[in-house]
């Protein structure tokens, strides 16, 4: 490198001495995490303090990082613990070892395991990063247990922030769908609002013909010709048959 180069560095370093600096006050101030922010985990109730983990394991089986391990049990047939017919009987999240990549997000099958915004979890000992039910169980009223207390760093309120995957309303792009509800009422907030529409209402054009190999015209994906399956599902149904 000669030095042309060199001084030709040197400026920009010098340049970027008079311009103003542009950062956060960290902690003190923190940014607007998006909807689908990938935080703290958390393990849903319904309204009436059942359970949504059926115990079916999938959310284990799908994680890339397997630090996911999941045990069912059979419901008691005079206290089911979850509509269907297991239950989740031990639930840990190693929070070392998790990507917070949300797979496990969208295996589960009742919304039973959702993200939160809270990320600010350090710990001082191995241990205490592995998460059960007594730490990722919300409680009936919809409070969620953290082990560490509320502070300047860790803002509790965000533990009932997020699940903004699940109120998506338009996954496909499918317009009957946008604005739709199509998943569960969860305790302490009750249904959650889907997701900022994701096109306006303005812009949403009628089916049309779209030429195919055989010159015969088809329509597109969302047709008025296709059956309209609006996604609700009732309370008795989300653990599947029991």
């Amino acid at each position: 490198m000669g030095l042309f180069d060199t001084i030709a560095g040197v400026a920009v370093t010098f340049r970027q001495i008079f311009n103003r600096t542009v950062h956060t006050q960290y902690p003190v101030e923190k940014r607007t995490k998006p909807q689908r922010f990938h935080g703290r985990h958390v393990l849903n109730r319904f309204p009436d303090g059942m359970e949504k983990c059926i115990g079916c394991e999938l959310c284990a089986g799908v994680c890339p990082a397997r630090c996911i391990y999941v045990r069912g049990k059979d419901n008691p047939a005079d206290h089911p613990v979850s509509p269907g017919e297991r239950f989740g009987f031990v639930y840990e999240i190693n929070m070392l070892r998790c990507i917070f990549c949300a797979m496990c997000v969208e295996a589960c099958p009742t919304e039973a395991i959702t993200m939160t915004h809270l990320f600010e979890m350090s710990v001082a000992d191995r241990q205490e990063a592995i998460y059960t039910k007594t730490e990722l169980l919300m409680e009936p009223d919809g409070s969620v247990p953290h082990p560490q207390p509320d502070s300047i760093l860790i803002n509790l309120a965000e533990l009932t922030d997020g699940a903004g995957w699940m109120r998506a309303t338009a996954p496909a792009g499918r317009a009957e769908y946008e604005g739709v509800g199509g998943w569960s009422a969860t305790a302490g907030v009750g249904m959650r609002p889907p997701e900022p529409a994701q096109s306006p209402v303005s812009s949403l054009q009628s089916p049309v013909e779209l030429p195919s190999e055989s010159g015969v015209g088809h329509r597109a994906s969302g047709s008025e010709d296709e059956p309209a399956d609006n996604g609700e599902r009732s309370h008795s149904d989300e653990g599947g048959a029991s």
